[in-house]
């Protein structure tokens, strides 16, 4: 019996790292070479300006959802032990979290949890303003969660790839 060519050899993980290879780089191109994230798209190794950590892109999310509900508590009755108008306060808070974080990266180009740690959004176009064609649906592609956890070499995820977008250290 012949040896079976391993070029022809089915493998699982083959198979989904080149899908998600090219689908994560985007136009059918496998990701480019490179000795850290962000140095395709011309950004710096370390220090302002460079990709910002993961870390800190959750850090600056879980702050801004903690303002949001605080702020959503000044109008809307909180009571942890009633699921109903726990689930109305948590409905209102997403939404508030949403209106403030549109408002805040479209104007700024970050949020108050992104100030506090020091990240913002930036435009790959080297525009100065995200604006909100960009900050709205990147916004809401974060609400969803999963397109914000799924990454490309340069830990963009795809809701920054969607609009145009990276987030990078200010200090």
């Amino acid at each position: 019996m012949p040896a079976a060519n391993p070029a022809r050899t089915w493998s699982y993980s083959g198979r989904v790292s080149r899908w998600t290879g090219s689908w994560l780089s985007g136009a059918g191109e496998p990701a480019a070479a490179q000795d850290f994230p962000g140095e395709r798209l011309g950004l710096p190794r370390s220090g302002p300006g460079s990709i910002a950590s993961r870390g800190a892109r959750l850090g600056a999310l879980l702050i801004d959802l903690v303002i949001a509900a605080l702020v959503t508590s000044l109008f809307v009755r909180m009571d942890v032990a009633n699921p109903d108008v726990m689930r109305t306060f948590n409905y209102w808070s997403l939404l508030v979290w949403f209106l403030i974080t549109v408002a805040a990266v479209s104007l700024f180009g970050f949020t108050a949890g992104m100030a506090a740690l020091g990240i913002r959004v930036a435009r790959l176009d080297g525009a100065t303003m995200v604006g909100p064609l960009r900050a709205i649906p990147r916004t809401a592609l974060t609400a969803i969660l999963i397109p914000a956890v799924i990454w490309d070499a340069d830990t963009r995820g795809m809701h920054d790839k969607a609009v145009g977008t990276v987030v990078v250290r200010t200090r």
